[in-house]
């Protein structure tokens, strides 16, 4: 398995956040992480990074607990990160931005060349400032910035959040295309319809608790857990 968490509880001072919470996911899977709004699913992703350590529990990246380690040390174990609030740099320039998730001693598939490939607008964008991109654009830069440090492991928070519904399925397709080529993605998602196409797996959480988990197939055949769940 190449991420596993084991019984982790995430806190945020006071108020306790993520219960016990186990899950995995093997290499080449893209699992999905579903749930209403404040249910716990941006923590989870960021207790992973490390941006909110768990106070008790192990998170285990290849066979090795990450807990207590810092985001830039997860991230150069091989995990890359695309945040909900995209974070880009709004003063630099879309190349500037790309060439800021390089990781200087990993090699591996995504090239500049190939980034420009799969998402063409960044090459036709790549003199502009990162903070004059358009939402969507916004958010492909922010995905091409962490695949520049060719990570074995993606965890993308809440991509298409804000999103016009065309940019939202250029970015399902992009998804889909790093699928095909066996990118390991972990996908925290509200628009499930967006997320049912992509994903392998899926688990449901509730108040910071895992209510459900099992294959998309099983989460389709079933209209009774999306609706008991997530209201839909």
């Amino acid at each position: 398995m190449l991420l596993e968490t084991q019984r982790i509880n995430t806190y945020y001072g006071a108020s306790h956040i993520l219960f016990d919470v186990s899950m995995g996911i093997d290499e080449g899977e893209v699992v999905c992480l579903l749930g209403r709004n404040g249910m716990g699913k941006s923590t989870l992703i960021k207790s992973i990074i490390g941006l909110t350590p768990p106070r008790s529990g192990k998170l285990y990246f290849e066979g090795v607990d990450i807990v207590g380690k810092r985001p830039f040390e997860i991230a150069r174990r091989g995990v890359g990160f695309v945040p909900e609030n995209r974070a880009i740099f709004p003063n630099l320039t879309v190349r500037e931005n790309l060439d800021m998730g390089v990781h200087r001693k990993e090699s591996g598939s995504w090239s500049l060349e190939r980034i420009y490939h799969m998402f063409p607008i960044l090459q036709e964008r790549a003199g502009q400032m990162g903070g004059t991109l358009s939402g969507g654009e916004q958010q492909m830069l922010t995905i091409a910035r962490a695949l520049m440090g060719n990570p074995r492991l993606l965890l993308i928070d809440e991509p298409s959040e804000g999103l016009a519904p065309l940019i939202v399925n250029q970015i399902g397709a992009q998804v889909q295309e790093m699928k095909k080529e066996g990118m390991t993605i972990l996908l925290s998602e509200q628009n499930t319809g967006f997320t049912l196409k992509l994903a392998d797996r899926a688990y449901i959480l509730e108040k910071g608790v895992i209510s459900w988990q099992g294959s998309v197939t099983q989460l389709e055949d079933d209209p009774q857990i999306l609706e008991t769940y997530l209201g839909v």
